[in-house]
């Protein structure tokens, strides 16, 4: 193995790093600050295929030190330099410090990198992650497995002994699970459960409307426990990569279509990619990015058939934007928003 390859790989590595730290930065809040550093970090990735697996390294690495935290603490607290520190430390004071110290000193032999946020460990109680309008976020689990979060979502994690657990009150996200045959991720979503071993994928559940699309390996879907066990609802579904399933919850009919896994999840990258979807659908999206409420007065003109992209600015621009996709017209209501049919626009 050459010098020269063994220092850019420790340059790849160390680029990795400041990647995880840079992501979880506070300073990032303005969303086209995010956006930018998202689409800036999908490039990096995608340079060089030696990228993802130091990324992945420095996860691990990282996960690592965070489960091994208190026996590292131990083990620093029993040495020789801890224990003439403790002599001169308040007993409040010492047990974070030893951690701390054991935790820097081990990052330092490894990679200097900080924990992912909303780290979650296995066996641990359920957690629930929530995010606001306009809020995105990602999660990183104790397994391997990574969560993003759409605007306006809420769901709860459950890492047990022989199975992961999710439940999605409501919302949309991305998950990118870790194989693991013995214990395999199933998610709750209304009436449907979706259970796959590894794989990545989108899940949309919003006004009890639920859509399952597959980006990578397979994910089955099938009724949950006291739904409807009769005709298109009583089946269970196996999708494959570019396909996509969408139910009404309590209905009985499920369509399978094919997807562009990369539109429905563009979202990621401040922007929503629509092909021939309802107007309904959309404005249910813009309802959970932008904080004035968008209202559709017409139920014929909320299944308009909507094509286009629409990147996640301004609201008034964005609204804007949707009328040379749809026949409408914005009106100012009390409430916020209301979108009427445009008789003048063009077919």
């Amino acid at each position: 193995m050459s010098e020269a390859w063994i220092r850019g790989e420790d340059a790849r590595r160390a680029s990795a790093a400041d990647w995880l730290v840079r992501l979880q930065s506070p300073d990032l809040a303005d969303l086209d600050e995010q956006v930018a550093e998202a689409v800036a970090f999908d490039n990096w990735l995608a340079a060089h295929p030696a990228n993802v697996a130091a990324y992945d390294a420095v996860l691990a690495v990282t996960l690592e030190l965070q489960n091994a935290a208190a026996a590292i603490g131990k083990a620093f607290e029993d040495g020789p330099v801890a224990r003439a520190a403790l002599a001169r430390r308040s007993p409040a004071a010492t047990r974070g410090w030893l951690i701390a110290g054991a935790l820097a000193a081990a990052a330092t032999v490894a990679l200097t990198v900080t924990p992912f946020a909303g780290l979650q460990t296995a066996g641990s109680a359920p957690k629930s992650y929530v995010t606001a309008k306009g809020e995105r976020r990602a999660v990183k689990l104790a397994d391997g497995s990574t969560i993003e979060l759409n605007a306006g979502s809420a769901l709860s994690v459950t890492l047990g002994a022989h199975e992961r657990h999710v439940t999605l009150a409501e919302g949309e996200a991305v998950f990118d699970v870790a194989a693991d045959k013995a214990r395999p991720f199933i998610i709750a979503a209304g009436d449907r459960t979706v259970r796959v071993v590894g794989t990545r994928f989108d899940v949309r559940r919003r006004a009890g409307e639920l859509s399952v699309t597959v980006e990578r390996g397979l994910v089955e879907v099938n009724p949950a426990e006291g739904a409807p066990h009769s005709g298109m609802a009583g089946r269970g579904f196996r999708l494959r990569p570019g396909q996509r399933l969408d139910h009404r919850e309590g209905a009985g009919e499920v369509q399978l279509s094919a997807a562009d896994p990369a539109q429905v999840s563009s979202w990621r990258a401040g922007r929503l990619i629509y092909r021939d979807r309802p107007l309904s659908e959309v404005v249910a999206d813009l309802n959970q990015q932008f904080a004035k409420p968008i209202a559709i007065d017409d139920p014929v003109l909320a299944q308009t058939r909507v094509s286009g992209v629409l990147v996640l600015d301004d609201q008034d621009a964005v609204i804007r934007r949707l009328a040379l996709l749809a026949p409408i017209k914005a009106l100012p209501s009390p409430q916020g928003v209301l979108l009427r049919r445009d008789e003048a626009a063009k077919p």
